[in-house]
């Protein structure tokens, strides 16, 4: 049977193979076929599924079963193999298929796994619109047929002509690069991006292994930059771009070697785009900075506050025809890629950026005012709503919004508290004027969590 503790907010994720197994794989295979022709209102024969997998070692085998199981109800399989997330989003918004899966655990560490699952057009199928039925669907008996169905594709020829063509080649200045892919699949983009573009690659831990031997998959955790940091003094490099397990998250650190904060880069490309165009708008997820919004709002432009997590993000996108999104994670997300997430592209506006005119990276980020804040994790396995509960009784004086766990808007201060969608984890940011608040409120909520 099926582990119904897997299937999240907006992914199925879980320990392989304790909780996602060979089993798992196969159910959700042959349910995604089933709920996508009652959706579609297709036969499951003409259901075509659009399937990548990232590097960790339990991929290939949860591939395999998936297939099985979709083919168990007469789907097809179109398999990209070993690819980045963004890719396979890429591709399934740019061509007719039905749906598409890609096997990750993004930046979990390497003993999990999990599927990240979408209808036609990159359209994500979370809760709300379909993930519990397929968490029911995949509970019943399925038919195992013997015939199988799958084509083999390699599309990452489209993804980078597509890339290619939002940019002028010719503007592009000789800079030095460092990438860190982080034994995950997207360095391969950034490789072949650097045979058509003038810019000097000094490449990290690009040859997959779902091993993670020299850092996590997460690049946010602590040292897991180290390298990366050292590699950029010492080849003098213009700037250096790290990636999570599965290429979608991207953490960017400038010429010195500072890893920047993913909300000062979501200011800086905002700063980008509403020079092209103002009155643009652009959403942005409640653990960013104050920053984000004024920027936004400096540049003549409009920001719109979206809660966290991929669906919500891209839905907000597309509902507002906003030209950019991004969460303070470093999940960025682009109206000229489909409203998707787009690492490739991200990549490419920082290359345009820096093209521009001689400024530094450092230079260019230190117009936007740097907040003090602090961003901290708690392992809490139990009773969510009452420590929620408890943090909006103790501010009750303040103003607090509830719509993506608590954001409580004190003077000159502020701070966000949120359970992982995919980890048993309340994510805390606290951010004020000054360093002294900062700590003040940090310690105070401190005392809260920890009270019985």
């Amino acid at each position: 049977m099926i582990n119904n503790s897997i299937f999240k907010t907006y992914d199925v994720r879980g320990i392989y193979p304790e909780e996602i197994n060979k089993e798992t794989a196969f159910r959700i295979g042959a349910a995604l076929v089933v709920f996508l022709s009652r959706e579609l209102k297709k036969p499951e024969k003409e259901i075509r599924i659009l399937l990548g997998r990232d590097a960790r070692l339990s991929s290939p085998i949860l591939s395999r079963e998936f297939i099985k199981g979709v083919n168990s109800q007469g789907g097809k399989i179109i398999n990209l193999g070993l690819v980045s997330s963004d890719l396979l989003y890429f591709s399934l918004s740019y061509f007719p298929y039905e749906g598409g899966v890609m096997i990750t655990a993004s930046h979990n560490p390497k003993e999990y796994n999990g599927f990240k699952i979408f209808s036609s057009q990159t359209t994500p199928i979370y809760q709300e619109n379909g993930l519990e039925r397929i968490k029911e669907l995949a509970g019943e008996k399925f038919l195992r047929r013997k015939k199988t169905s799958v084509v083999k594709k390699n599309l990452l020829p489209f993804y980078l002509k597509y890339l290619l063509n939002l940019i002028d080649p010719q503007k592009i200045k000789p800079l030095k690069v460092v990438v860190d892919a982080g034994h995950g699949p997207a360095g391969k983009i950034i490789r072949e991006l650097s045979k058509k573009l003038p810019f000097k690659l000094f490449p990290l831990y690009f040859k997959p292994n779902g091993r993670f031997p020299k850092r996590s998959p997460n690049p946010k955790e602590k040292n897991a930059l180290k390298a990366c940091q050292e590699k950029i003094k010492e080849k003098k490099a213009d700037f250096g771009l790290s990636f999570d397990g599965d290429g979608d998250r991207t953490v960017f650190l400038d010429e010195k070697g500072k890893i920047i904060s993913a909300s000062l880069v979501i200011a800086l490309f905002a700063r980008e785009y509403l020079s092209r165009k103002k009155e643009e708008k652009i959403v942005y997820t409640g653990d960013c900075s104050q920053v984000v919004p004024e920027t936004i709002l400096q540049y003549q432009g409009k920001p719109i506050r979206s809660i966290t997590g991929y669906p919500f993000v891209r839905e907000n996108m597309r509902y507002n025809e906003a030209v950019l999104g991004g969460e303070n994670s470093g999940h960025l997300f682009f109206r000229d890629v489909f409203y998707n997430e787009s690492g490739g592209r991200a990549f490419l506006l920082m290359l345009e950026i820096l093209s521009q005119d001689n400024y530094t990276l450092s230079e260019l980020i230190a117009e936007f005012k740097h907040y003090p804040r602090q961003e901290e994790n708690f392992k809490i396995y139990q009773n969510k709503e009452e420590i929620i509960e408890k943090l909006a009784h103790f501010y009750h004086q303040e103003t607090q919004w509830q719509e993506d766990g608590l954001t409580v808007q004190g003077k000159n201060w502020w701070f966000n508290a949120r359970f992982s969608n995919t980890e048993p984890i309340l994510r805390l940011t606290v951010e004020a004027d000054n360093e002294k608040k900062v700590q003040k409120e940090l310690s105070q909520i401190k005392k809260i969590l920890t009270q019985d």
